[in-house]
């Protein structure tokens, strides 16, 4: 497929979990009616604590994700945090808990109808010192280096150009700025069925680059600093993504660190 049909396959896959308000859907091929409380389960495999998932305005968790960039980004008070995919919310408002009133923290996402939702969210739940702004992250809205910190959570993978999408991080980071997302990554080469089918694509699964490209890219793109560490417990959950398929002897949810030179 060309990059433009990925990412139309992508943002109407998304527009569809955004629009479905009954359900939660986690980043597999296809969503699956369940509960609030299915997504809150979700999150605590990845890594998030109860507090976490109950402290965010209901909506905002939808199950989505691989990981726990949180975890790994150290915010601290007064930064500035760019969410690359920003769906309802979640880890932007669980960021600006983090930065405080003198912090800022901006979503991107692709969809019109998951920045409605997001705002939405957002003025339930009163954050003052967050934003959501329709853009691809090939492209990002932001001015060059005024972001602290990048986060993203299971959406890398999904863009047909990740090259760019490193070139953009690096762009509007300070530098000393760093990343930290989580991210499906693969450690042997996918079989043709799976690199082939659009709902593994659009599934976080089959748009998964290895972890030595991942690392060349950062690389190419300026970082330093680069640490990709996969995770082996994610097996536990990403088996559910594709039913039927061996698809954990192939990828992995994996941390993704990476620092701008001063």
């Amino acid at each position: 497929m060309k990059k433009d049909e990925i990412r139309e396959a992508v943002r109407i896959r998304y527009r569809e979990v955004a629009v479905n308000e009954e359900s939660t859907c986690s980043c597999a091929p296809s969503c699956c009616d369940s509960s609030p409380s299915d997504a809150a389960g979700k999150s605590r495999q990845m890594g998030y604590t109860a507090e976490d998932v109950l402290s965010i305005p209901q909506g905002a968790n939808m199950g989505l994700g691989c990981g726990n960039p949180q975890a790994i980004a150290a915010l601290v008070p007064g930064e500035t945090v760019l969410d690359l995919g920003s769906g309802g919310g979640f880890d932007c408002f669980l960021a600006s808990r983090q930065v405080g009133e003198s912090g800022r923290v901006i979503g991107v996402d692709m969809t019109s109808e998951m920045i409605a939702k997001a705002r939405s969210n957002a003025q339930a739940g009163e954050y003052t010192n967050v934003e959501f702004r329709l853009g691809e992250i090939e492209n990002l809205p932001v001015a060059d280096n005024t972001v602290d910190v990048i986060i993203s959570n299971c959406v890398v993978n999904l863009s047909p150009d990740k090259e760019r999408v490193f070139v953009e991080a690096f762009r509007v980071l300070k530098p000393g700025g760093r990343v930290a997302i989580s991210d499906v990554v693969a450690f042997a080469d996918l079989p043709e069925d799976i690199l082939n089918d659009l709902k593994l694509l659009t599934g976080c699964i089959a748009g998964a680059s290895t972890v030595n490209e991942v690392q060349r890219m950062l690389s190419d793109a300026g970082f330093s600093r680069i640490r990709v560490t996969p995770k082996s417990e994610s097996a536990s959950f990403i088996r559910d993504w594709a039913p039927g398929t061996e698809i954990t002897r192939y990828v992995v949810s994996a941390n993704i660190e990476a620092v701008k030179p001063v």
